[in-house]
Protein backbone atom coordinates (compact mmCIF):
# COMPACT_ATOMS: atom_id res chain seq x y z
CA UNK A 1 0.00 0.00 0.00
CA UNK A 2 1.18 3.43 -0.60
CA UNK A 3 -0.74 6.74 0.63
CA UNK A 4 -3.28 7.91 -1.44
CA UNK A 5 -4.09 11.24 -1.86
CA UNK A 6 -6.94 13.89 -3.88
CA UNK A 7 -6.69 16.59 -6.23
CA UNK A 8 -9.44 19.56 -5.21
CA UNK A 9 -10.94 21.38 -8.25
CA UNK A 10 -10.97 24.71 -7.95
CA UNK A 11 -14.03 26.53 -6.87
CA UNK A 12 -16.67 26.53 -9.74
CA UNK A 13 -16.89 29.95 -10.84
CA UNK A 14 -20.48 30.41 -9.10
CA UNK A 15 -19.65 29.59 -5.42
CA UNK A 16 -20.41 32.03 -3.27
CA UNK A 17 -17.12 31.70 -1.51
CA UNK A 18 -14.40 30.22 -2.70
CA UNK A 19 -12.51 29.42 0.41
CA UNK A 20 -15.45 27.72 2.24
CA UNK A 21 -16.13 25.80 -1.02
CA UNK A 22 -12.18 24.32 -0.96
CA UNK A 23 -12.44 23.95 2.99
CA UNK A 24 -15.99 21.68 3.03
CA UNK A 25 -14.76 19.55 0.26
CA UNK A 26 -11.67 19.33 1.88
CA UNK A 27 -12.70 18.26 5.03
CA UNK A 28 -14.94 15.42 3.33
CA UNK A 29 -12.04 14.23 1.55
CA UNK A 30 -9.98 14.28 4.89
CA UNK A 31 -12.88 13.03 7.10
CA UNK A 32 -13.32 10.11 4.24
CA UNK A 33 -9.30 9.08 4.77
CA UNK A 34 -7.80 10.37 2.21
CA UNK A 35 -3.85 10.78 3.09
CA UNK A 36 -3.13 13.73 1.04
CA UNK A 37 -4.89 17.08 -0.64
CA UNK A 38 -3.89 18.69 -3.62
CA UNK A 39 -4.06 22.30 -5.04
CA UNK A 40 -3.13 23.41 -8.50
CA UNK A 41 -1.67 27.14 -9.43
CA UNK A 42 -4.08 28.58 -12.60
CA UNK A 43 -4.92 32.13 -12.31
CA UNK A 44 -7.57 32.37 -10.14
CA UNK A 45 -7.34 31.19 -6.14
CA UNK A 46 -4.15 30.99 -4.88
CA UNK A 47 -2.86 27.48 -3.87
CA UNK A 48 -0.55 28.48 -0.85
CA UNK A 49 -2.63 31.37 0.28
CA UNK A 50 -5.63 28.82 0.38
CA UNK A 51 -3.89 26.32 2.25
CA UNK A 52 -2.50 28.85 4.89
CA UNK A 53 -6.08 30.10 5.21
CA UNK A 54 -7.73 26.34 5.78
CA UNK A 55 -5.51 23.96 6.06
CA UNK A 56 -5.04 24.38 9.73
CA UNK A 57 -9.08 23.41 9.93
CA UNK A 58 -8.33 20.24 8.00
CA UNK A 59 -5.93 18.32 10.37
CA UNK A 60 -3.76 15.68 9.90
CA UNK A 61 -3.18 15.38 6.09
CA UNK A 62 -0.58 16.46 3.81
CA UNK A 63 -1.30 19.48 2.38
CA UNK A 64 0.14 20.01 -1.79
CA UNK A 65 0.59 22.08 -4.33
CA UNK A 66 0.39 20.69 -8.04
CA UNK A 67 1.63 22.63 -9.41
CA UNK A 68 2.74 26.51 -9.43
CA UNK A 69 5.06 27.33 -11.82
CA UNK A 70 7.87 29.09 -11.13
CA UNK A 71 7.50 31.75 -14.08
CA UNK A 72 5.12 33.39 -11.26
CA UNK A 73 7.09 33.54 -8.31
CA UNK A 74 10.70 35.04 -7.56
CA UNK A 75 12.47 31.67 -5.31
CA UNK A 76 12.48 34.85 -2.41
CA UNK A 77 8.88 35.41 -2.58
CA UNK A 78 8.55 31.72 -3.24
CA UNK A 79 10.22 30.98 0.12
CA UNK A 80 8.62 33.40 2.05
CA UNK A 81 4.45 32.69 1.20
CA UNK A 82 5.51 28.50 1.01
CA UNK A 83 7.21 28.99 5.33
CA UNK A 84 4.76 30.98 6.30
CA UNK A 85 2.04 28.38 4.56
CA UNK A 86 4.39 25.67 6.91
CA UNK A 87 4.13 27.28 9.61
CA UNK A 88 0.03 28.04 9.30
CA UNK A 89 -0.53 24.21 8.48
CA UNK A 90 1.67 22.73 11.30
CA UNK A 91 4.41 21.57 8.68
CA UNK A 92 2.54 19.77 6.53
CA UNK A 93 3.34 21.49 3.08
CA UNK A 94 4.50 20.01 0.03
CA UNK A 95 5.81 21.88 -2.09
CA UNK A 96 4.85 21.01 -6.29
CA UNK A 97 6.67 23.15 -8.49
CA UNK A 98 7.07 23.02 -12.54
CA UNK A 99 7.77 24.81 -15.29
CA UNK A 100 4.66 25.14 -16.66
CA UNK A 101 4.28 25.36 -20.74
CA UNK A 102 5.58 28.51 -23.55
CA UNK A 103 2.19 29.86 -23.66
CA UNK A 104 1.94 30.05 -19.36
CA UNK A 105 5.41 31.94 -19.33
CA UNK A 106 5.92 33.88 -22.44
CA UNK A 107 1.41 34.88 -22.99
CA UNK A 108 0.59 35.06 -19.60
CA UNK A 109 3.55 36.47 -17.87
CA UNK A 110 5.90 37.73 -20.80
CA UNK A 111 8.76 35.97 -19.65
CA UNK A 112 10.79 34.04 -22.47
CA UNK A 113 10.51 29.89 -22.03
CA UNK A 114 13.55 29.50 -23.17
CA UNK A 115 15.79 26.55 -21.58
CA UNK A 116 12.90 25.67 -19.29
CA UNK A 117 15.12 23.23 -17.57
CA UNK A 118 18.09 25.41 -16.60
CA UNK A 119 15.57 27.87 -15.48
CA UNK A 120 14.33 25.21 -13.42
CA UNK A 121 17.74 24.03 -11.86
CA UNK A 122 18.54 27.78 -10.99
CA UNK A 123 15.51 28.10 -9.33
CA UNK A 124 15.87 25.71 -7.43
CA UNK A 125 19.90 26.08 -6.41
CA UNK A 126 18.12 29.69 -5.21
CA UNK A 127 15.19 28.52 -3.74
CA UNK A 128 16.75 25.21 -1.18
CA UNK A 129 19.01 27.73 0.45
CA UNK A 130 16.14 30.37 0.73
CA UNK A 131 14.00 27.50 2.45
CA UNK A 132 16.91 25.38 4.58
CA UNK A 133 19.10 28.01 5.67
CA UNK A 134 16.91 31.57 5.80
CA UNK A 135 19.54 32.90 2.86
CA UNK A 136 20.90 32.86 -0.73
CA UNK A 137 23.46 34.50 -2.52
CA UNK A 138 22.53 32.67 -6.28
CA UNK A 139 23.73 34.59 -9.61
CA UNK A 140 22.56 31.96 -12.22
CA UNK A 141 22.30 32.83 -16.25
CA UNK A 142 18.06 32.74 -15.46
CA UNK A 143 17.74 33.27 -12.05
CA UNK A 144 19.54 36.24 -9.55
CA UNK A 145 18.46 35.63 -5.87
CA UNK A 146 20.86 37.58 -3.27
CA UNK A 147 19.35 38.01 0.69
CA UNK A 148 22.36 38.88 1.85
CA UNK A 149 22.08 41.36 4.55
CA UNK A 150 18.56 41.01 4.85
CA UNK A 151 16.35 38.60 7.31
CA UNK A 152 14.74 35.80 5.29
CA UNK A 153 14.14 33.14 7.38
CA UNK A 154 10.34 32.55 8.89
CA UNK A 155 10.59 31.33 12.97
CA UNK A 156 8.68 27.93 13.17
CA UNK A 157 8.98 26.89 10.13
CA UNK A 158 10.58 24.23 8.95
CA UNK A 159 11.72 23.24 4.98
CA UNK A 160 8.96 21.62 2.95
CA UNK A 161 9.85 18.96 0.68
CA UNK A 162 9.95 19.89 -2.84
CA UNK A 163 8.84 18.37 -5.47
CA UNK A 164 9.17 18.78 -9.48
CA UNK A 165 6.82 18.43 -12.18
CA UNK A 166 9.44 16.85 -14.55
CA UNK A 167 8.96 14.05 -17.31
CA UNK A 168 12.37 14.92 -19.84
CA UNK A 169 15.83 13.86 -19.00
CA UNK A 170 17.14 17.19 -17.83
CA UNK A 171 14.16 17.93 -15.72
CA UNK A 172 14.74 14.68 -13.79
CA UNK A 173 18.18 15.39 -13.07
CA UNK A 174 17.49 18.48 -11.55
CA UNK A 175 14.41 16.65 -9.74
CA UNK A 176 16.54 13.97 -8.70
CA UNK A 177 20.06 16.22 -7.94
CA UNK A 178 17.84 19.32 -6.23
CA UNK A 179 14.88 18.59 -5.22
CA UNK A 180 12.59 15.49 -3.58
CA UNK A 181 11.60 13.85 -6.38
CA UNK A 182 9.11 14.30 -9.26
CA UNK A 183 5.12 14.87 -9.18
CA UNK A 184 3.72 13.32 -12.41
CA UNK A 185 0.74 13.96 -14.59
CA UNK A 186 -0.77 11.70 -17.07
CA UNK A 187 2.40 9.29 -16.21
CA UNK A 188 1.19 6.00 -16.97
CA UNK A 189 3.28 2.83 -15.21
CA UNK A 190 5.41 1.96 -18.19
CA UNK A 191 6.65 5.37 -18.48
CA UNK A 192 7.00 5.49 -14.24
CA UNK A 193 8.99 2.14 -14.45
CA UNK A 194 11.13 2.65 -17.74
CA UNK A 195 12.23 6.05 -17.84
CA UNK A 196 11.21 8.41 -14.82
CA UNK A 197 12.28 6.54 -11.69
CA UNK A 198 15.12 5.19 -13.29
CA UNK A 199 16.82 8.49 -14.30
CA UNK A 200 15.51 10.18 -10.94
CA UNK A 201 17.15 7.51 -8.94
CA UNK A 202 20.50 7.57 -10.86
CA UNK A 203 20.41 11.36 -10.34
CA UNK A 204 19.43 11.32 -6.68
CA UNK A 205 22.54 8.47 -5.94
CA UNK A 206 23.86 9.33 -2.43
CA UNK A 207 20.83 11.13 -1.50
CA UNK A 208 17.44 10.05 0.02
CA UNK A 209 15.67 7.82 -2.09
CA UNK A 210 13.32 10.55 -4.23
CA UNK A 211 9.59 10.61 -4.33
CA UNK A 212 7.62 9.27 -7.18
CA UNK A 213 3.92 11.48 -6.74
CA UNK A 214 2.03 10.39 -10.06
CA UNK A 215 -1.71 12.06 -10.61
CA UNK A 216 -4.10 10.38 -12.61
CA UNK A 217 -7.47 10.14 -13.51
CA UNK A 218 -9.37 7.67 -10.89
CA UNK A 219 -13.07 6.79 -11.28
CA UNK A 220 -14.59 3.82 -9.87
CA UNK A 221 -17.56 2.47 -11.31
CA UNK A 222 -19.67 -0.15 -12.95
CA UNK A 223 -19.49 1.47 -16.54
CA UNK A 224 -15.92 2.14 -17.38
CA UNK A 225 -17.00 2.76 -21.34
CA UNK A 226 -19.50 5.66 -20.27
CA UNK A 227 -17.03 6.86 -17.65
CA UNK A 228 -13.85 6.91 -20.27
CA UNK A 229 -15.69 8.19 -22.68
CA UNK A 230 -16.76 11.44 -20.17
CA UNK A 231 -12.52 11.25 -19.41
CA UNK A 232 -11.82 11.61 -23.41
CA UNK A 233 -14.24 14.05 -23.10
CA UNK A 234 -12.92 16.54 -20.62
CA UNK A 235 -9.03 15.09 -20.69
CA UNK A 236 -8.61 15.04 -24.43
CA UNK A 237 -6.98 18.94 -24.75
CA UNK A 238 -3.86 17.67 -23.07
CA UNK A 239 -3.04 15.67 -25.37
CA UNK A 240 -2.36 18.69 -27.67
CA UNK A 241 -0.45 19.78 -24.95
CA UNK A 242 3.82 18.95 -26.15
CA UNK A 243 4.48 17.97 -22.75
CA UNK A 244 1.98 15.71 -22.13
CA UNK A 245 1.75 14.34 -25.82
CA UNK A 246 5.14 13.24 -25.31
CA UNK A 247 4.61 11.10 -21.60
CA UNK A 248 1.22 9.69 -23.10
CA UNK A 249 3.36 8.58 -26.42
CA UNK A 250 5.87 7.18 -24.11
CA UNK A 251 2.78 4.89 -22.63
CA UNK A 252 1.64 4.10 -25.77
CA UNK A 253 -1.56 5.76 -25.03
CA UNK A 254 -3.65 7.76 -27.67
CA UNK A 255 -5.40 9.86 -25.18
CA UNK A 256 -5.67 10.71 -21.83
CA UNK A 257 -8.64 8.32 -20.65
CA UNK A 258 -6.12 5.85 -21.67
CA UNK A 259 -3.77 6.28 -18.67
CA UNK A 260 -6.79 6.52 -16.73
CA UNK A 261 -7.79 4.26 -13.69
CA UNK A 262 -11.23 3.35 -14.34
CA UNK A 263 -12.85 0.24 -13.81
CA UNK A 264 -14.46 -1.67 -10.60
CA UNK A 265 -12.53 -2.69 -7.21
CA UNK A 266 -10.78 -5.51 -9.15
CA UNK A 267 -9.45 -3.60 -12.33
CA UNK A 268 -8.51 -0.88 -9.87
CA UNK A 269 -6.95 -3.01 -7.50
CA UNK A 270 -4.49 -4.19 -10.59
CA UNK A 271 -3.87 -0.44 -11.39
CA UNK A 272 -2.99 0.10 -8.47
CA UNK A 273 -0.65 -3.22 -7.98
CA UNK A 274 1.26 -2.32 -11.40
CA UNK A 275 1.60 1.84 -10.35
CA UNK A 276 3.59 0.59 -7.19
CA UNK A 277 5.30 -1.81 -9.13
CA UNK A 278 6.65 0.71 -11.24
CA UNK A 279 7.86 2.56 -8.40
CA UNK A 280 5.66 5.21 -7.48
CA UNK A 281 5.03 6.16 -3.87
CA UNK A 282 2.28 8.46 -3.59
CA UNK A 283 -0.93 8.21 -5.59
CA UNK A 284 -3.07 11.49 -6.28
CA UNK A 285 -6.38 10.71 -7.74
CA UNK A 286 -7.74 13.54 -9.71
CA UNK A 287 -11.89 13.19 -10.15
CA UNK A 288 -12.62 16.61 -11.99
CA UNK A 289 -14.79 16.69 -14.49
CA UNK A 290 -16.12 13.05 -15.61
CA UNK A 291 -17.28 11.30 -13.13
CA UNK A 292 -20.98 11.42 -11.68
CA UNK A 293 -21.92 12.43 -7.69
CA UNK A 294 -22.25 8.71 -7.45
CA UNK A 295 -18.87 7.64 -8.44
CA UNK A 296 -17.21 10.39 -6.85
CA UNK A 297 -18.74 8.94 -3.42
CA UNK A 298 -17.33 5.19 -4.21
CA UNK A 299 -13.59 6.28 -5.46
CA UNK A 300 -13.40 8.69 -2.60
CA UNK A 301 -14.64 5.46 -0.19
CA UNK A 302 -12.91 3.04 -2.32
CA UNK A 303 -9.48 4.97 -2.01
CA UNK A 304 -9.47 6.02 1.73
CA UNK A 305 -9.86 2.10 2.18
CA UNK A 306 -6.47 1.52 -0.26
CA UNK A 307 -4.29 4.17 1.05
CA UNK A 308 -1.38 3.78 3.68
CA UNK A 309 -1.31 6.76 6.50
CA UNK A 310 0.71 9.69 5.26
CA UNK A 311 1.11 10.94 8.98
CA UNK A 312 0.68 14.81 7.49
CA UNK A 313 3.83 14.32 5.76
CA UNK A 314 5.77 13.08 2.50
Amino acid sequence: MIPIGLALAPPAPDVPDALADLLARAREAAAAGMASLWLGQVYDIDALTAWAAIGARVPSVLLGTAVVAVHSRHPIAMSSQAKTTQVAVGGRLCLGLGVGHRATAEDRYGISYDRPALRMREYLEALQPLLTRGEAGFHGRTVTADTRGWPADVPGAGPPPVLVAAMGPAMLRAAGELAGGTVTWLAGPRTIADHIRPALDKAAAGRPAPAVVASLPVCLTDDAEAARDRAAAALGFYAAVPAYRNVLDREGAATPADVALIGDERVLDQSLTRLVDAGVTHLVANMSGFVTEEERLRTLEYLASRSAPAAGRL
